[in-house]
């Protein structure tokens, strides 16, 4: 290469060159406006411009020059702390900001403080499941929670209509094509216990399409009748009651990225 092009190259990264900048899905969540993967959508679906121009994906933005509006309005910088919350989700709540459809929303259960931050779930629960929910406006944090390549483990118990066939657990966790899409579960757990009745069961997941568990059961003759999130990494819902919510810690945060195998027992009793 060049010397005047190495230069070149060492001047534009001291100033923040092309391949440093932030790619426009990335500086679109970190403006705390939502996921990653939401932004993503956003610009496929040619909702997002650059200086007046439609984009796609991949383009990098420099936040100090560059004009980025979201169906026509500026997205600005954000400034300030971000805010991760964990929330202890009940049955009957959308994980969503706004559904005009839905009758009740998650958002409706933060207190007033948090009124003026842009919060949006870091992984979703449907209507019907309940247990550990990330709120967050941190768009980096959300997107290592969600996305399947960073493989953070989730548990969820699950109580299904009936007990569950030794000989579908193989077979569930190898995984099966369902409308077109493969759906897997990593780990079964049963309890062998006689305290805990036969129809339930321990899920461990560190990837998620859209109702994934309640769609693969079902495709074996099950029905999910009571899904809950229980633990993110080595983070357990354990001493959050129905619905509580509260800002996590530094070191709170660090253990939902946790990769530490989860002791079986101390995770049955995270109910």
């Amino acid at each position: 290469m060049p010397k005047n092009t190495q230069r070149k190259s060492r001047r534009e990264i001291a100033k923040g060159g092309p391949n440093e900048r932030p790619r426009l899905q990335k500086f679109i969540a970190e403006a705390g406006l939502c996921s990653r993967r939401k932004a993503e959508e956003w610009i496929t679906d040619g909702r997002v411009t650059v200086n007046g121009e439609r984009v796609e994906l991949g383009r990098r933005v420099d936040a100090n020059a560059d004009v980025v509006r979201i169906n026509g309005k500026r997205v600005n910088v954000r400034k300030g702390n971000k805010v991760v919350l964990v929330m202890n989700k009940p049955r009957g709540y959308a994980c969503t900001n706004e559904d005009p459809h839905a009758d009740l929303i998650v958002i409706d259960l933060l207190p007033k403080r948090y009124a003026g931050h842009r919060l949006f779930c870091a992984g979703r629960l449907d209507k019907d499941s309940e247990g550990l929910l990330i709120l967050t406006d941190d768009g980096s944090l959300a997107h290592r929670l969600t996305h399947p390549s960073t493989e953070v483990k989730k548990i969820y118990n699950l109580k299904l209509s009936r007990p569950l066939d030794l000989d579908h657990i193989t077979l569930l966790e190898k995984g099966k094509v369902v409308e077109g899409e493969l759906l897997r579960i990593d780990k079964i757990r049963t309890h062998k216990s006689n305290k805990v009745p036969l129809g339930k069961v321990k899920v461990e997941m560190g990837h998620g399409k859209k109702r994934e568990i309640r769609r693969l059961f079902a495709a074996f003759g099950y029905r999910v009748e009571r899904l809950k999130r229980v633990r993110i990494g080595r983070f357990s819902i354990r001493n959050l009651s129905r619905g509580q919510v509260r800002e996590l810690s530094p070191e709170e945060i660090d253990l939902l990225f946790a990769q530490e195998p989860v002791n079986a027992r101390t995770s049955w009793q995270s109910r």
